[in-house]
């Protein structure tokens, strides 16, 4: 079974929905080969009805229909508006009031025919084949065949692009993002399937929304591997678009899907199961709903002598430092908030030190080291540091500075 478009709008992506083999028959005609969606939706109207809730959804406005072979369907659907579905075996008397410039044949051809008042394709096809072959030739016989429907012929198949991108223009703003998700979640749904069909999945996504103030809001979520999970897809957008919605009603909607080969993996035997990562990836982006973007990821040491100065960024992107490169030798835990503390001092040396659960005397110390920096900032900052081995043979670091001393944590 074959099915024709003819019409405007994207016609090759919405063939490509349903079939990978598609020919581009003309500027505005797309022909592709059905067989097998029976499997999926049923009787030939089942199928024609699907493709055509589905051209509704994207805006195609096109005849359809279904033959047994191409060029049947393409005849039906430049000659009859709506959609058609061919019997098989009666294709000729279906055909048969269609006009004979849907053929195109030759300009000295048409002038014969209309001569002898062959218009329609029923006049050409009742007569004989051996008569035709003799006065009109090979032309004359394949546009008898075209006119009976009994041409067979192989696709010629167009190469699906690798863009994977869908919209969708709205008649009324939308405000809410519960509306929002149902437009992204039909929008993924497409997407995900023309991956599928390829057999690739996607490793980014980029929201584009164009709002009724003419601007507009765009948001990109890179996965730490590619997948072809639309729920969770639609789940991260949400989120995302909770954190970072957008200034205004929504009046377009455009995604788009960057395609890469799927990770394939083989969990071991005795290997304890982890989480999938793209789960692992949704279950972090809830907890940054929670607690702010901020908070979640690895922490990277900034460029700077300032103490404790870090920032976090997200799994997957810290660059990994030579094993053995760095030897560690004593661990350091941080207070937080480092704890306030009192420091008897002797010969300008720290002697003894009381805080939150930390008493005793100072054993022995090193220091002070004395920083400071940003002077030329709204956030400057000074202190000397010391490190202390108390009575009890606890090792910490204290320091102190203008707002006076504090322990800022211990060594393990």
């Amino acid at each position: 079974m074959f099915a024709c478009l003819h019409g405007s709008g994207k016609l090759a992506a919405l063939a490509f929905e349903f079939s990978p083999s598609v020919e581009q028959t003309g500027a505005d005609t797309i022909t592709f080969d059905a067989s097998g969606l029976d499997r999926l939706f049923g009787f030939p109207q089942d199928i024609a009805a699907a493709i055509a809730r589905r051209a509704a959804e994207m805006g195609v406005k096109a005849s359809l229909a279904l033959a047994s072979n191409p060029d049947a369907a393409i005849c039906a659907a430049r000659g009859f508006s709506g959609i058609g579905i061919v019997p098989y075996g009666d294709e000729a008397k279906f055909l048969g009031s269609l006009p004979l410039t849907l053929l195109a044949p030759s300009a000295e051809l048409q002038e014969t025919l209309e001569r002898w008042g062959i218009r329609r394709f029923q006049d050409l096809a009742a007569l004989p084949p051996l008569g035709i072959a003799e006065r009109l030739g090979p032309e004359g016989l394949r546009l008898r065949e075209l006119a009976r429907g009994e041409a067979e012929r192989k696709l010629l198949p167009l190469e699906e692009p690798l863009e994977f991108e869908d919209e969708i223009e709205l008649e009324y703003p939308v405000e809410l993002l519960e509306p929002l998700a149902f437009l992204l979640a039909r929008l993924l749904n497409g997407l995900c399937t023309r991956l599928a069909a390829r057999a690739l999945a996607a490793d980014e996504l980029r929201l584009l929304l164009k709002l009724e103030n003419r601007a507009a809001h765009e948001r990109t979520l890179r996965l730490p591997v590619p997948s072809l999970d639309s729920k969770a897809f639609l789940k991260l957008l949400q989120l995302d678009l909770a954190a970072h919605p957008p200034a205004a009603p929504v009046v377009q909607v455009r995604l788009e899907m960057n395609p890469a080969k799927p990770r394939a993996a083989q969990n071991g035997l005795f290997v304890p199961l982890a989480p999938e990562p793209v789960k692992l990836e949704l279950t972090l982006a809830r907890i940054q709903a929670i607690v702010g973007e901020e908070r979640v990821g690895s922490p990277e040491l900034l460029d700077t002598h300032r103490p404790d100065a870090f920032r976090m960024i997200g799994f997957g992107k810290t660059k990994a430092g030579r094993p053995g490169s760095c030897p560690t030798r004593l661990a350091f835990r941080f207070f937080r908030p480092p704890r306030s503390a009192r420091v008897v001092l002797a010969s300008g040396q720290p002697s003894s030190l009381a805080a939150d659960g930390i008493h005793g005397k100072i054993m022995e110390l090193a220091g002070p080291w004395r920083t400071s920096g940003d002077w030329w900032t709204a956030d400057p900052w000074s202190r000397d540091e010391w490190d202390i081995a108390l009575s009890d043979g606890a090792l910490y670091r204290i320091y102190c500075n203008p707002r006076g001393w504090f322990v800022e944590g211990s060594y393990d």
